[in-house]
């Protein structure tokens, strides 16, 4: 017989190692060739590993399992392996230089040019790629670091770290993107410290640095800087706190809280609230007041509550001022 096919339960390895205690699954490994060295106490499989613990299967040429204590403790996958889980209509792969699954803490990392794709159906909808992956089986929980590119639907996001977090079904409930955070998503992008996206109230919530820049459909860009940012898709209500300023054509604004609210029609940025002591330039005039009211289309803006007019060249008339 050329091919030597071994299939491992653990049931078989308790005989084989001793006690080991109660495992909720199976871990079921096939492969060409099998061996055990009790010295690092490793158990070897090479060729055409397959490898199946509950709903998630594991592929590659080589592997080992390490016993600690009479327990399995880690399956380490060498060159290239691939992973996948399939859970109702949802498939996840996740491909990287080397897999390691913790069998005690159920926990799959990956390490070197990883990608992870979420496929719902046969349609790809989510897309990671990082230095480093690790997969939580217990509480839905993936976190990745290094270098990380995701695409999810229509927006792609960029960060130095990303925390995602699914329901048991494999819902999204919860992306953080943390560190040198970035989002393009059509005529919309961001930067800020941390991203948080809610995904079952349809909310992004941006933090520290945060910058918005959205291009209108006259092809004009509105930008928003603002310590803090928040935005609801479902009302389509922004909302900026701390340090803000804006831009929007030969406007700038700065105050300490802003809000636009969208036309009822188009969901596009219309009416812009700037609230507190807050100040508008528009070319040689500046106006602060208490409350300033931007319209985007067509242009204009109004100002409230202690009107302060300030016009920076002398000997302009008051008609060309204004």
């Amino acid at each position: 017989m050329n091919r030597r096919k071994f299939l491992i339960i653990i049931s078989l390895l308790v005989i084989c190692l001793g006690a080991i205690g109660v495992i909720a699954e199976d871990l079921i490994i096939e492969s060409k060739t099998q061996t055990f060295s009790e010295t690092d106490s490793k158990i070897k499989f090479d060729g055409n590993v397959k490898v199946q613990h509950g709903d998630i299967k594991i592929l590659g040429d080589k592997a080992d399992v390490t016993v600690k204590n009479n327990k399995l403790d880690t399956a380490t996958f060498y060159d290239k392996p691939y992973a996948f889980e399939v859970k109702n209509n949802k498939k996840r792969e996740v491909k990287a230089n080397i897999l390691k699954f913790s069998l005690i803490n159920k926990v799959i990392r990956a390490e070197g040019d990883t990608q992870t794709i979420v496929t719902e159906g046969r349609t790809p909808v989510a897309v990671i790629n990082a230095n480093v992956q690790e997969y939580d089986v217990r509480t839905n929980v993936m976190t990745a670091t290094g270098s990380v590119a995701i695409k999810y639907k229509d927006i792609n996001a960029y960060s130095n770290k990303a925390v995602i977090k699914t329901d048991s079904h494999g819902e999204l409930k919860r992306i953080d993107l943390i560190g040198q955070a970035r989002i393009d998503q059509s005529k919309h992008h961001a930067t800020a410290n941390h991203f948080i996206y809610d995904a079952v109230n349809e909310e992004m919530t941006a933090q520290g640095n945060a910058v918005t820049t959205t291009v209108l459909d006259n092809g004009k860009e509105f930008v928003i800087k603002a310590n803090y940012q928040q935005y609801g898709k479902k009302s389509g209500v922004y909302i900026g706190n701390g340090a803000v300023r804006a831009w929007y054509d030969d406007y700038f604004a700065r105050g300490p809280k802003v809000v636009c609210y969208p036309d009822k029609v188009t969901n596009k940025p219309q009416e812009v609230y700037m609230i507190g002591r807050s100040t508008i330039k528009e070319n040689e005039k500046e106006i602060t007041a208490d409350k300033i009211k931007v319209i985007i289309e067509p242009k204009n803006f109004q100002a409230e509550g202690n009107v302060r007019t300030i016009i920076h060249q002398a000997g302009v008339s008051a008609e060309k001022a204004f």
